[in-house]
C-alpha cells in the first residue's frame, strides 16, 4: 500500500536521522549548499507570483517546490534535521556529538548556498548593477520584505525578539511536518501531495525560516534595502535558528516520537 502508518512514520524518521549523523563533511555540505539555492529559487519564484498576480496565497502554491527536490533528492536542510536527529539520539541511534556536527556543517551549507543565489539573482535582475532594482517589482519586494524581517523587528525592541522567535518556531513546526508527511506515502506522487500542504501554510502565513532568509535577507541587501549585516543576525537569523530548533525539536520530532514510536514487543 502506498500510504505509511505513524509507527511506521516515526521508525523512518529514526532511520532518517541515524542515516544523517554518518553523513561525511564533503556531503553535509554539498547537499546544504543545493538545498540553499533551491530554496532561493523557490522565494524568487513565490515573490515573482505574487508580484505578477497582486494574490499572496499564488506564491505559497508554488513554494514548495524548493522543498519537492530538497525531500526527493535526498538533501540537507537544517531545519528538517532539526527534528529528525534529535530523536534518533534519544532512541540511541547517532550520537549528540554527531548531531552537532551535521547541524553546524549543513547550516554553512544552506548560508553558503543562499548567499550565492541571492549573488547570482542580484546580477541577473540588476544586469551587474546596471538596472535600479526599485525599478523592478520583485526585486523592489525582496527589499521590503528584507526590511520587515529585520528592522520591524527591531522597532519593538523585546517585543521584536519574542515574535521573531514565536514565528519561527510555528514556522519549523510546520516544515518538518512537511518533511515527515513525504515519509506517509511510498510513491512519489504521493510524497509530493503530502509534504506540499504544511510546506504551502507556513508560507502562506509568512511565518519565519531560517534558511528561507539565508536567502532573502542577503538579496535585500546586496539589492539596496536599509538592512546591515548585524540587522540581519541580531534581529532575524539568531532567534530564528533558535526558534525553527525548538519548533521542529519539540513539537514535531519529539511529540510523533513519544506517541507513536513502536513499542517494544513483550514476552
Amino acid at each position: 500500500m502506498a500510504y505509511v502508518k505513524p509507527e511506521e512514520v516515526v521508525e523512518n524518521m529514526l532511520q532518517a536521522g541515524a542515516s544523517k549523523g554518518g553523513l561525511s563533511l564533503k556531503d553535509l555540505l554539498i547537499r546544504g549548499v543545493l538545498s540553499g539555492v533551491f530554496l532561493g529559487y523557490a522565494t524568487t519564484l513565490a515573490v515573482s507570483a505574487i508580484t505578477q498576480t497582486g494574490i499572496g496565497i499564488v506564491g505559497a502554491i508554488i513554494f514548495p517546490v524548493g522543498f519537492v527536490m530538497i525531500i526527493l533528492l535526498g538533501l540537507e536542510l537544517a531545519t528538517g534535521n532539526f527534528a529528525l536527529m534529535p530523536i534518533a539520539v534519544m532512541d540511541g541511534r547517532t550520537s549528540l556529538r554527531k548531531l552537532i556536527f551535521n547541524w553546524t556543517w549543513v547550516l554553512i551549507g544552506n548560508l553558503i548556498g543562499g548567499i550565492f543565489y541571492a549573488l547570482l539573482y542580484y546580477i541577473v535582475m540588476t544586469k551587474m548593477g546596471h538596472v535600479d532594482p526599485t525599478t523592478i517589482a520583485a526585486t523592489k519586494k525582496i527589499m521590503a520584505i528584507a526590511e520587515h524581517k529585520t528592522i520591524a523587528y527591531a522597532n519593538l525592541g523585546l517585543a521584536g525578539i519574542v515574535s521573531v522567535f514565536t514565528s519561527a518556531v510555528l514556522c519549523n513546526w510546520m516544515v518538518t511536518l512537511g518533511a515527515v508527511m513525504a515519509l506517509t506515502s511510498t510513491t512519489t506522487i504521493g510524497k509530493i501531495a503530502a509534504m506540499w500542504l504544511p510546506i504551502m501554510t507556513f508560507f502562506a502565513l509568512g511565518y519565519e525560516h531560517a534558511i528561507v532568509n539565508m536567502f532573502v535577507i542577503p538579496a535585500g541587501i546586496m539589492l539596496g534595502a536599509n538592512v546591515t549585516v548585524a540587522d540581519w543576525w541580531l534581529w532575524n537569523e539568531i532567534p530564528v535558528i533558535l526558534g525553527n530548533i525548538v519548533g521542529g525539536m519539540l513539537f514535531t520530532g519529539m511529540a510523533l516520537y513519544v506517541t507513536a514510536r513502536k513499542k517494544p514487543a513483550t514476552a
